[in-house]
């Protein structure tokens, strides 16, 4: 796959040839992550203002926990969370590239249409509402694909697969095709690390991430404090920082376009540093 690769953002072509960072606004009061739990209008603005500064141009706004056996909450209660946390998206940032985190199909055209949302990233590729893949070509704006074996309320369970790569890969090509019969020109792939996949299927998954280059689509890769890391070193979340740092270099140097993350800064460096050596081992 050729290193020039870009999506459609409003109209205008947005670069992946170098990878980018996008910062996560977590609007839920249960996530994994304690310390990325952002309630109040004033620990919103100052986590938007953190993402931004700190070098990511992207902001990837959740209201709906996916962590393992998350509670469910309906639409209503999602869309008033998002409501708060893009308000204060736009009010800072105007012209920032957002994305929303949702499953939903009326929780993406509320978003994109009340205040211009311009990339809508679904954990379920699309499983848990049949209509977001019609919603999505209708609205004309990028899609996250990700692959997910069940649901968040039972996805770790008892995760189990045949053959895991054949598997993830024809999961994330038959989407891809529907995707594109409906119009849909710019899919973005995650590989859904942490989403129905045991310790060792998430690193099985890393060690041919590279792979995905066939499809000849941008790749985003989420890892940020997971239990991928929590699990295999025996430490929290919050003490997952340096592990997320690891990972993030090596998904980096197997292709991904997009890191989402808590940790802004760190995995600005992180590019910065890959990118360096790119740049040296093409001088050689």
């Amino acid at each position: 796959m050729s290193d020039a690769i870009s999506i459609c953002i409003n109209g205008r072509l947005f670069d992946l040839s170098e990878p980018q960072v996008m910062g996560i606004l977590n609007l839920t009061p249960d996530s994994f992550y304690v310390d990325s739990r952002m309630q109040t209008e004033a620990q919103i603005t100052a986590r938007v203002r953190q993402i931004i500064e700190e070098g990511a141009t992207m902001i990837d706004v959740g209201a709906y926990s996916s962590r393992p056996n998350a509670e469910h909450i309906g639409a209503d209660e999602e869309m008033r969370r998002l409501a708060d946390g893009l308000r204060v998206v736009r009010r800072e940032y105007p012209d920032a590239v957002v994305s929303v985190d949702t499953f939903r199909a009326e929780v993406a055209e509320f978003c994109v249409r009340d205040y211009g949302v311009n990339i809508i990233n679904d954990i379920s590729g699309g499983d848990m509402d049949e209509n977001m893949f019609a919603t999505v070509a209708r609205l004309n704006i990028p899609y996250v694909l990700m692959h997910m074996q069940g649901t968040p309320q039972n996805m770790q369970a008892a995760p189990h697969y045949e053959n895991l790569i054949e598997e993830v890969f024809l999961y994330l090509a038959e989407r891809v095709r529907r995707l594109r019969a409906l119009g849909v020109k710019d899919i973005i792939l995650d590989p859904g690390f942490g989403f129905g996949k045991t310790l060792e299927h998430n690193y099985q998954l890393l060690s041919v991430m590279e792979e995905l280059r066939i499809f000849e689509l941008p790749v985003l890769v989420g890892i940020s404090r997971k239990s991928m890391i929590t699990q295999l070193l025996g430490i929290s979340s919050e003490n997952a920082l340096n592990g997320t740092t690891v990972l993030n270099t090596i998904a980096l140097l197997k292709g991904a376009h997009i890191l989402r993350v808590h940790d802004v800064r760190q995995a600005m460096e992180a590019v910065r540093i890959v990118q360096q050596l790119k740049m040296e081992h093409i001088k050689l």
